[in-house]
């Protein structure tokens, strides 16, 4: 078993160790964070700066993991470390200094305790010169990528003599406290991201110039086309910042052999490069790059590479079929071909170099650098025998791993025994998955799924739990989805001991209602249509929360309107820390109905942490509800409502799946399904005093008019409606018709249809 990391120490309080320090509190970690004395009384003032800077930032997920962080100085506190299971060094990247703090806290630490550099520039043999074997033997490099709570790559780099064991507990807590996916890299300069992202940033900026194309046409076609984040290549060298070319670049160029292909690209050496530099043209943070706001005005311009000088900013496009564009007979096609084919036979010449296997290359240039697929995949995508023959067409080099790759079928496959890549010998070997990670796509492609719509389709996950999917854009919930869930609450109890609701969306549990049908519907003034969707919403979810199997939520991403709904119906949620949950129907002219407000009733009258009587679920889920807000994490959502204290926070999202489905076994025994929930509620007077928050809302100018009468019938519903007696408590169906009886009426109201158009439109709640 694992020893445990129960205390960190983060030496360094700029923005990288302060976020470092700011992710380990929000996996429930205490952290010590040190940096060099302040000059005034307060001698831990910039450790305390960098504290707030995350704060600012949003490093932390919610207020109590900030707690967890204390500050103090290098100078005066170092021996605090002595009980810390993890050490963290983020200081400046000069060896003198990294060295002398090494033996420093060699001398203080405990037995055993594992120190890292968060370096990404000097090699690991060059750290621990003259270091003693203990200290060799719990050294590793963690380079963690910016921001660290949302970047999820981290990259591990262990040396001849790192104990297994410092690995291993380095590995299991950056996976499970962290969230990160960790990579293994060897010991070469910049490692596996930075190493292959800078060479395809410095060839896509250097063969659009050579190439005669404008940024905008560039940033088209080194983008979408490639799968990479629709910044392209111009507009991010905006966002990291120009500046940092001859830093960056320069250090990893210095570090190269004269043989290696960033020479050939050198990016430092460009002059556009120096002039805008120079010009303190240096991207966002300054007064524009190649991209800026016209001055005076909220106008885009677009830097002329041929002048220097800045125009309006034009409208590109380019063919995403990759394989189709760099075919084509033009600059576009000519560009693409470019960054492809020195990007796929540079990655496939220094592969054997940086990494194990074709696997780790990919995931981290997908998650270090935003990339769909990684380099390997692409060329699998686009077909490796055809660029190794244009190659060698060319008269260029092949390196032998894409030669391998184009006539054996390519980096990747699928056998009966699962996902196969290549290793760096250009070998087939097992695709190699973390103890406790659990892919749904793996999955799907073993199928085939036991039952589906074009909405949702239910897949076996094995051990006899299943997995309901949803799969419509952003997984809005529509007449399939609601189908879907109520055929699984009715035909997994016949195949299953459990099931999950989970999908693999990127962005999205699911971002609610599908307000798409509710626009047509209104706009025909097909009311009985809508009044059909939101009854057949309660019945689903009803059939999944008393259905006779365990149903575990776990969600990822936005999970708000009646995707948090479906989840407050589930027995338990194992969330990722990233999960944003809310019940936002006001902000569309309505209240949540499918249940998801009798839930919140039932949630907080179950909690101890308020007074007792009929106000205290009533108020409570009244202001959430009115609120509209949106968490902005799982932490937060724990802290409103939406999360149980023992509902479950995963860190890794790729984690969420396993944990959900071993949450799932655990709950599967010996399993009964929830009676139905009955509530107290206060009746007219307490409505009243719900109305009395909404008017002092209004007067501060926090409600509109038409938000006035939404939360009208909210309170109505809140309070048990017209007729409630305190001391004659409600059922959940009697709560659900009272959601119903609300929504016929705010359906029907002009300003509600104005308010769903306007959202749909352009994704912005309308104050009417």
């Amino acid at each position: 078993m694992e020893r445990p990391v129960r205390k960190v120490a983060v030496i360094g309080a700029g923005s990288m160790g302060s976020g470092i320090a700011a992710q380990f509190a929000n996996g429930g970690v205490p952290v010590l964070l040190l940096d060099v004395a302040g000059r005034g009384a307060d001698r831990a003032a910039p450790a305390r700066a960098g504290v707030e800077r995350q704060v600012k930032a949003q490093g932390f997920m919610a207020p109590s993991a900030a707690a967890l962080v204390s500050v103090g100085c290098i100078e005066d506190d170092l021996a605090a470390v002595a009980d810390a299971d993890w050490i963290v060094e983020a200081v400046i990247e000069d060896l003198a200094v990294k060295r002398d703090l090494f033996a420093r806290l060699d001398a203080v630490r405990k037995p055993g305790a594992v120190v890292s550099s968060n370096t990404s520039t000097i090699p690991l043999a060059r750290l621990t010169e003259g270091a003693s074997d203990a200290f060799r033997r719990d050294f590793v490099i963690t380079h963690f990528f910016n921001p660290p709570r949302h970047m999820r790559l981290m990259e591990l780099v262990t040396g001849p003599d790192t104990a297994p064991e410092t690995a291993s507990l380095v590995r299991a807590a950056a996976e499970t406290v962290l969230g990160k996916t960790v990579v293994d890299c060897r010991d070469t300069p910049a490692f596996i991201a930075n190493r292959l992202g800078c060479y395809w940033m410095s060839v896509a900026a250097i063969e659009a110039l050579r190439h005669g194309l404008t940024v905008e046409q560039a940033d088209a076609v080194a983008g979408a086309p490639f799968g990479v984040p629709r910044t392209g290549i111009f507009g991010l060298l905006d966002l990291i910042g120009i500046d940092l070319v001859p830093l960056v670049w320069g250090s990893l160029l210095n570090a190269l052999p004269a043989g290696d292909a960033h020479h050939r690209h050198d990016l430092t050496a460009e002059p556009l490069i120096r002039r805008l530099i120079a010009e303190g043209r240096i991207g966002r943070k300054a007064k524009g790059g190649f991209y800026r706001l016209a001055p005076g005005s909220k106008a885009r311009e677009a830097l002329d590479l041929a002048t220097g000088d800045y125009r309006p900013q034009a409208e590109a496009t380019a063919n995403r079929d990759l394989a189709a564009l760099i075919r084509q007979d033009d600059a576009a096609g000519r560009y693409a071909w470019a960054v492809l084919s020195n990007t796929i036979a540079y990655t496939a010449e220094v592969a054997g170099e940086i990494a194990d296997d074709m696997a780790a290359i990919d995931t981290a240039m997908r998650l270090g650098y935003g990339w769909a697929e990684g380099p390997f995949a692409l060329a699998d995508r686009v077909g490796c025998a055809a660029i190794a023959e244009r190659l060698a067409a060319e008269g260029r080099a092949v390196p032998p791993l894409l030669a391998t790759a184009a006539t054996q079928g390519g980096f990747y496959r699928r056998t009966a025994a699962g996902r196969e890549v290549r290793g760096t010998t250009g070998a087939w070997t097992p695709a190699r998955r973390p103890q406790g990670v659990l892919d749904l796509a793996e999955v799907k492609e073993r199928g085939p799924r036991v039952a589906g719509n074009g909405s949702a389709s239910l897949w076996d996950l094995g051990d006899g739990v299943a997995c309901l999917e949803f799969h419509t854009k952003m997984n809005a919930i529509d007449q399939g989805i609601l189908a879907m869930v109520a055929e699984a609450a009715e035909r997994v109890p016949a195949g299953f001991r459990a099931l999950v609701l989970y999908n693999d969306n990127p962005r999205a549990f699911s971002a609610g209602a599908n307000l798409g049908y509710f626009v047509e519907r209104l706009e025909a003034e097909d009311f009985a249509a809508l009044e059909r969707f939101v009854a057949e919403g309660q019945a689903a979810f009803r059939a999944l929360k008393h259905a006779p199997v365990p149903v575990v939520g776990a969600p990822a991403g936005l999970a708000v309107g009646g995707g948090c709904e479906v989840l407050l119906h589930c027995d338990t949620i194992q969330a990722h820390a990233e999960t944003y949950m809310g019940l936002v129907e006001l902000k569309v002219g309505i209240i949540p109905g499918w249940r998801g407000t009798a839930e919140m009733l039932l949630r907080w009258d179950r909690r101890t942490d308020r007074p007792a009587g009929p106000m205290k679920a009533a108020q409570a889920a009244f202001e959430t509800i009115a609120g509209a807000r949106i968490t902005s994490s799982a932490l937060e959502a724990r802290a409103l409502g939406y999360l149980r204290p023992e509902d479950g926070i995963t860190m890794g999202r790729d984690r969420l799946l396993g944990d959900a489905k071993a949450r799932a076994l655990a709950l599967a025994e010996g399993y009964r399904p929830p009676e139905a929930g009955t509530i107290a509620l206060p009746g007219p007077s307490g409505r009243a005093s719900l109305m009395n928050l909404v008017q002092g809302w209004r007067r501060a100018g926090l409600a509109s008019p038409h938000d006035e009468l939404v939360a009208e019938w909210l309170a109505g519903v809140c309070s048990g409606g017209p007729g409630a007696d305190p001391l004659a408590p409600l059922d959940e169906d009697a709560l659900a018709a009272l959601e119903r009886a609300a929504l016929a009426v705010l359906i029907r109201e002009p300003a509600t249809r104005t308010r769903i158009r306007h959202m749909l439109d352009t994704g912005k709640p309308l104050r009417n």
